[in-house]
């Protein structure tokens, strides 16, 4: 098992990663639990896998398992979702030095991370990922939201988890397409910060993907790890490194809009999409080499991911997709900063970006191919 603290001042806890941590979750958990019941929120699917195991660990230790399973999907991240996990928490009496387990992907760490925040103006939460994708990004940092009809995550709260449980176990669960999905994720810590990272990707992705337990762990661990090293920076996204994070999310954030935020296009397939336009528009604007921009698209192609705008079907233009961004939580003053690239491990944010260049540039790629 790999250690990893996320470092911050007097709200600091780790990240752990390993093999069998769910089956063993109330010995992890310790102290945290401090009452007999214990408040669990999941959805259909994961219980499915993930109930009993984890209704075991608990019981063994004397603890009473309280679930509420929600319906899969990206759905459950809207107001009708946040009311439906509060009213339950207050009906299970969880009071503010109570922790709630969050045992799923990124939609159900982020609902139930802001009712967290919000119960009794904050109660504790745990983190329990079983995706790839929650695992290296959402369950780590303390950015909870819902969705809502203007855009993705407009509603949200920092809220930092006391505890990360990922466990590898988990992603023999997932479908490949999740997978795939979650493995964006990972390749983007490489695209933005070492380049090192994105070799080694370039060279044991499929095996990340195929289910070998020893790249899968390499991988978490090498993204949580340079995860924590940002949110220690910059927790609250102030200073613009965080930010950084964001690579390929305005440009698939306006796509997962433009598709209803549905199946057609899921959030890491939206990143790594996104990730490929960042670095075409980089290139295009001079700051970046068409080489490395290749190679991003390379690395994406070779994932399975999707690489161009036109395989989805859009019938909008490019100007319908910028309006989508102006929507983006990241508006600062009436200006969208991008994400953009130097060179493959080199991100910086532009402030200076026209909306309007923008437009033309995604009216091209929805063209082309």
């Amino acid at each position: 098992m790999a250690v990893i603290p996320v470092e911050l001042a007097g709200r600091s806890y780790e990240v752990r990663v390993g093999e069998g941590l769910l089956q063993d979750a109330a010995t992890h958990c310790g102290a945290l639990l401090r009452k007999d019941r214990v408040p669990i929120v999941t959805d259909a699917n994961v219980a499915a896998q993930w109930q009993d195991t984890l209704s075991a660990s608990l019981a063994a230790a004397g603890k009473q398992p309280r679930w509420l399973v929600l319906d899969p999907g990206e759905s459950a991240k809207s107001w009708q979702g946040l009311q439906r996990v509060t009213d339950w928490l207050l009906a299970e009496e969880v009071e503010r030095g109570d922790h709630v387990l969050a045992l799923g992907g990124g939609v159900i760490g982020d609902l139930v991370g802001f009712a967290c925040s919000m119960l009794k103006r904050g109660c504790g939460f745990i983190q329990l990922p079983t995706t790839l994708l929650a695992q290296v990004d959402s369950s780590v940092g303390g950015k909870t939201a819902i969705n809502t009809a203007a855009g993705k995550n407009l509603i949200g709260a920092f809220h930092q988890p006391s505890l990360v449980l990922a466990d590898l176990g988990a992603l023999a669960t997932l479908p490949a397409r999740e997978l795939r999905a979650g493995y964006a994720e990972v390749l983007k810590y490489g695209v933005l910060g070492d380049a090192g990272f994105f070799d080694w990707c370039l060279e044991n992705g499929a095996d990340v993907i195929g289910g070998d337990v020893r790249a899968q762990a390499y991988a978490v661990e090498s993204s949580v790890a340079a995860k924590a090293r940002i949110v220690a920076q910059d927790e609250r996204e102030t200073s613009g490194t965080r930010a950084l994070l964001n690579l390929g999310h305005t440009f698939g954030h306006a796509l997962e809009a433009e598709t209803g935020f549905s199946d057609r296009l899921l959030h890491g397939e939206a990143v790594a999409l996104g990730m490929v336009l960042a670095a075409r528009y980089s290139a295009r604007i001079g700051n970046l080499s068409l080489e490395d921009a290749a190679r991003v698209t390379q690395a994406v192609d070779a994932a399975g991911l999707p690489s161009e705008i036109s395989a989805l079907g859009i019938d909008s233009g490019g100007e319908a997709l910028v309006a989508h961004m102006l929507h983006d939580k990241k508006m600062d003053a009436g200006t969208l900063p991008f994400v953009l690239l130097r060179s493959i491990g080199e991100a910086y944010l532009d402030r200076e970006v026209a909306l309007s260049d923008v437009a033309a540039f995604m009216g091209e790629q929805l063209q082309a191919h």
